[in-house]
């Protein structure tokens, strides 16, 4: 009996080194790493997003730094990353976090101030 159980076990081994050298790519999972052209998309759409918003609005502005982020971040090869600023970025505009007050205006100061 344990011959039997030997040669079954080795039978299978060999079944299964068989399927292995057959369908390489089988056992290799698909990528599901970003790519720059996933990122140019997320980006993209969430720069259509942020100009349906008036220039003056403040998530609009929120946004754009965002999507400024995102570039920067596939400059670095960082695409995960990238998909993440875009995201926030869309979000952003769709949930419109920051609203001015009525009166109220974005003073943005420049590099030199």
């Amino acid at each position: 009996m344990p011959l039997f159980r030997m040669t079954v076990c080795s039978f299978g081994l060999l079944a299964g080194l068989g399927c292995a050298v057959a369908a390489p790519d089988a056992a290799e999972p698909a990528s599901e790493e970003p790519t720059r052209d996933d990122c140019n998309a997320a980006v993209a759409e969430a720069r259509a997003l942020a100009a349906a918003l008036p220039p003056d609005h403040l998530s609009r502005y929120f946004a754009e730094r965002h999507l400024h982020q995102a570039l920067v971040e596939a400059g670095n090869g960082e695409f995960d990353e990238c998909l993440d600023m875009a995201a926030r970025a869309s979000v952003e505009v769709r949930e419109r976090r920051h609203e001015l007050r009525p009166g109220e205006k974005l003073k943005v100061l420049g590099a030199d101030e």
